[in-house]
């Protein structure tokens, strides 16, 4: 799944091209690209023909339009939850360009345009959602347990300081975790870490409220700098609304760098596994801690 830096250029893309505009028509063209919308596929299709998208929205790495039956945004509101999966792309398209092979769902724009979703893994999809409350904000039903992400000009870093102090586990599995603080995945939690000096098994009551506040500080540093270069395109299925792929995988430290000399100290970084993936830090900079024996 996509993180927040990758999230976000999709979302400003789709701000920039797609808000203001009405959804004239909807086709669902795979049967997966709908399963989220627990009411189907024809559903889906019908509560969204006609209305026109108010916003394009974003907590941490989960998207969504705010659409309204009509262009006033002063009545009634759902939401159409994007779920961008392993492989999902939204793409702004001229309405004869030829389909994507892998082409799921398909909006017709009032300018003349489409709105395509392409998903090659079908892991991700299209739902219509009520949207609620949460902490001032209106978030779609399946985005309300979801955090503040460090992008958020909302972010309280110190309550999450106070949260992951409060805990005792992995750092690493803390900034994963969606509901403590949102947006930061696999990649962004490494360059993180390598950047704190910390590695991901330390344990979150070990670590000081300076030291936590630096690693979220880092955290919202490479997130930014990502956004600024695109965000991380590991293959031709991370783009833009345009079909551009980001480039900050080339200014990677730790991340995916097994073996490749620390930018730091010049260590061999290395892999480990953790929570069934991959974790990459250097050996110098970031010590494991302590294996305590009974």
């Amino acid at each position: 799944m996509p993180e927040l830096p990758e999230v976000e250029v999709v979302r400003r893309g789709l701000a920039s091209h797609v808000v203001g505009e009405t959804l004239v028509d909807i086709e669902v063209l795979h049967p997966r690209a709908a399963r989220r919308h627990f009411e189907g596929s024809l559903d889906l299709q019908s509560r969204l023909a006609g209305t026109t998208v108010v916003s394009a929205e974003r907590r941490g790495k989960y998207l969504w339009l705010v659409v309204a039956a009509n262009d006033d945004a002063s009545g009634p509101l759902e939401s159409i939850v994007v779920h961008l999966g392993m492989s999902g792309q939204m793409l702004v398209q001229p309405a004869d360009a030829p389909d994507e092979k892998h082409l799921r769902i398909r909006a017709r724009l009032g300018s003349g345009t489409d709105l395509r979703f392409v998903d090659q893994r079908t892991f991700g999809g299209w739902a219509v959602a009520d949207l609620v409350e949460v902490d001032g904000s209106r978030v779609p039903i399946p985005v309300a347990h979801i955090a503040r992400d460090p992008l958020d000009p909302q972010f309280d870093a110190e309550s999450v300081v106070t949260a992951m102090r409060g805990k005792h586990t992995e750092i690493k599995r803390a900034l994963l975790d969606q509901t403590v603080v949102s947006g930061v995945g696999n990649i962004y939690a490494d360059e993180s870490l390598w950047r704190s000096k910390i590695h991901g098994n330390r344990l979150t009551d070990s670590l000081t409220r300076p030291a936590l506040r630096r690693l979220l500080n880092n955290a919202h540093a490479v997130m930014g700098e990502a956004l600024a270069q695109g965000g991380t395109s590991f293959d031709a299925l991370y783009v833009n609304v345009n079909g551009q792929s980001g480039y900050f995988d080339r200014s990677l430290a730790a991340y995916g760098q097994e073996g490749l000399p620390c930018p730091r100290c010049g260590a061999p970084i290395r892999r480990e596994k953790f929570m069934n993936r991959s974790s990459f830090s250097c050996p110098k900079c970031q010590p494991a801690p302590r294996v305590r024996r009974g």
